[in-house]
């Protein structure tokens, strides 16, 4: 997910806003039965350097889902407020270690207070 989904995420963020702005998506990836989901922050913060914060979590779509006639609801899609997904820290810590080694972080993930992590990484584009 932190190369396939994630990086490339960060890395248009960044070239779509100007620095000194804060920009999110939601970023998604899954195959039949299940949808994972990663929130992604990033601002610009020293010279060079982008602020990236993470929250990921997994949306179940197994087909028992859809036989009991309760499929995913949008706001599953969502983190508060505007939805009722919930991070999965441990998917979380995974996803952004894995980002940190991609994209040589500074320091390792520090914890924010709105349930994402944290690295600033090295960023110079061309």
């Amino acid at each position: 997910m932190a190369r396939a989904v994630v990086e490339p995420a960060v890395l248009e963020l960044v070239r779509q806003y100007p620095r000194g702005s804060s920009f999110s998506t939601t970023a998604t990836f899954g195959g039949d039965d299940f949808t994972m989901c990663a929130h992604v922050r990033a601002q610009w913060a020293a010279p060079g350097q982008v602020r990236i914060a993470l929250a990921c979590w997994v949306v179940n779509k197994d087909t028992a889902r859809y036989v009991g006639d309760t499929p995913p609801a949008v706001e599953e899609m969502r983190l508060p407020p505007e939805g009722t997904a919930e991070w999965d820290e441990d998917l979380t810590s995974r996803v952004i270690g894995h980002l940190a080694a991609r994209m040589n972080a500074v320091a390792g993930a520090l914890p924010t207070t709105d349930e994402h992590l944290t690295i600033t990484v090295p960023l110079v584009l061309a």
